[in-house]
């Protein structure tokens, strides 16, 4: 059950970071899949263990509304590491 929460809290970070930085077009389903995890473990790596900020702890930990807002976060910061390094345009 907890893949499938996994699954469906990445596709949805994944979608709204891709809204806010208008790569909505580029990707599909697997890469706002993908992104959204990914974002959700880097907004908890740079949030929560680099900076200190206590509710970042909650990135990637179930299906929360501080979950989803910091999995946004990492996926946006992400996308923004992707656009820099010419992987999304």
């Amino acid at each position: 059950m907890s893949w499938i929460i996994l699954i469906l809290v990445g596709a949805l970070c994944g979608w709204l970071a891709s809204l806010i930085m208008k790569t909505d077009a580029q990707q599909g389903a697997v890469a706002n899949i993908l992104i959204g995890i990914v974002g959700a473990v880097l907004a908890q790596f740079i949030f929560a263990n680099l900076l200190g900020i206590g509710g970042a702890a909650a990135a990637g930990n179930g299906f929360s509304f501080w979950s989803i807002i910091w999995g946004v976060v990492g996926s946006v910061v992400l996308i923004a590491i992707l656009k820099a390094l010419r992987v999304l345009r």
